[in-house]
């Protein structure tokens, strides 16, 4: 697409017009120095969005499948990808707190901010936090206290959801998810987390001991945990799914090999 540009006479009133002390003031005159003035503008208006359009549409890629939904890569900036959508191509641009890898499924094909590495890619739009009570960003993952917690707030248009760790997790704000208490010893004990005390040595020959160093205990009326010391410090373990803790064997197992108590 060409775009031709005609020059415009050389303006005898306005702002690049030679002076001219001789000549009157007269309102026709000041009136059609207003009306030139805004053509001249609106003409630069056109002219400019135009050469953007054209230069977008050089730069954006054609959409290779026909039907379905695919996101790909803006080569330029971190907060915007291509989208297509049955063959339609779009520009999209990622919510406050969130930007383009090809990875993430937050929102809207957007990754956490902290998950993408944005290299050389820039952003095209302002990333200046846009805070509300317990969201730093619009969208993100933050601590629901300064203390240590099972819990953490997702915050999704601006609006808190709090989640809850797995049992015998706490919120790491490092990872920006839930870790092993043990891992948090400046805030976190894991004993009251857990609910169980390490004993400081294994009786030789016990089925305890054949786990040595991470001695494995089973926690009561629970046929899907059992808990494993690392370092003098309880960590709940939960079994796979489908599998049950065989408190003979202190091992997760198929639901048929184990005592009839933690079959069903």
């Amino acid at each position: 697409m060409f775009y031709s540009c005609h020059l415009l006479p050389e303006p005898r009133h306005g702002p690049f017009a030679p002076p001219n002390n001789n000549q009157p003031a007269h309102p026709s005159l000041s009136l059609s120095k207003g009306l030139e003035a805004a053509g001249m503008k609106l003409f630069g208006a056109i002219l400019s969005l135009a050469l953007v359009a054209h230069a977008s549409a050089a730069a954006a890629p054609s959409c290779p499948e026909p039907y379905g939904e695919q996101a790909y890569l803006h080569p330029d900036h971190c907060d915007q990808f291509f989208l297509c959508t049955n063959g339609t191509l779009t520009l999209e641009t990622c919510e406050n707190g969130l930007l383009f890898d090809g990875k993430g499924a937050v929102h809207n094909h957007c990754n956490y901010n902290w998950a993408v590495e944005c290299g050389n890619r820039k952003f095209a739009t302002d990333q200046t936090p846009l805070s509300t009570p317990g969201c730093e960003y619009l969208f993100g993952v933050y601590p629901d206290a300064a203390e240590c917690s099972t819990s953490y707030h997702k915050c999704a248009f601006g609006e808190v959801h709090q989640e809850l760790c797995e049992p015998g997790l706490v919120y790491d704000h490092r990872i920006h998810g839930c870790n092993w208490p043990d891992q948090l010893l400046d805030s976190c004990n894991p004993e009251a987390v857990v609910g169980f005390k390490c004993p400081q040595s294994v009786p030789s020959g016990t089925v305890a001991a054949r786990f040595w160093p991470y001695p494995r205990y089973p926690v009561p009326g629970d046929c899907h945990r059992l808990i494993t010391c690392v370092d003098g410090h309880p960590r709940l373990i939960t079994c796979g799914e489908g599998k049950v803790f065989n408190e003979e064997s202190l091992t997760c197992e198929n639901p048929e090999d184990v005592p009839h108590a933690c079959r069903h």
